[in-house]
């Protein structure tokens, strides 16, 4: 999608004014919509596709997935989330799933970042190689 200059300018301004001490506030959201709603200033409705992608991308960014081929238990799932949280925030959400394409191991998404412990990934690498 192909977003304006003045339109993505405004999107922008609306994503920065989203924040409180330098994390998304979903309060500080309703309030820019609600602005943006009352004001309809020129090149919203794009201003305001290009915000919903950026907040989008901002509440991926804090979404843990942790995949394994096997049910973690808890203690594992919450090492796990204790060590992300402490390198990441506080305010990491996450979110389980068992995948058995992995065979073993697992594999952790935050965002467009992964860390890829699986024997899956393991055997992936080697046949890339070869």
């Amino acid at each position: 999608m192909k977003v304006s200059k003045d339109a993505r300018h405004l999107s922008r301004s609306l994503f920065r004014s989203s924040f409180s001490h330098g994390r998304l506030d979903p309060a500080r959201v309703k309030a820019v919509l609600a602005t943006v709603a009352a004001r309809r200033p020129r090149h919203s409705l794009e201003a305001l596709k290009d915000y919903e992608q950026l907040v989008r991308m901002e509440l991926a960014r804090r979404h843990a997935v942790i995949e394994s081929a096997t049910p973690l238990d808890p203690a594992t799932a919450d090492e796990i989330l204790r060590d992300l949280r402490t390198r990441f925030g506080a305010d990491i959400t996450h979110e389980t799933k068992v995948n058995p394409a992995l065979l073993g191991g697992i594999r952790v998404q935050l965002g467009s970042d992964v860390w890829d412990g699986s024997v899956s990934g393991r055997l992936e690498l080697l046949r890339s190689r070869l």
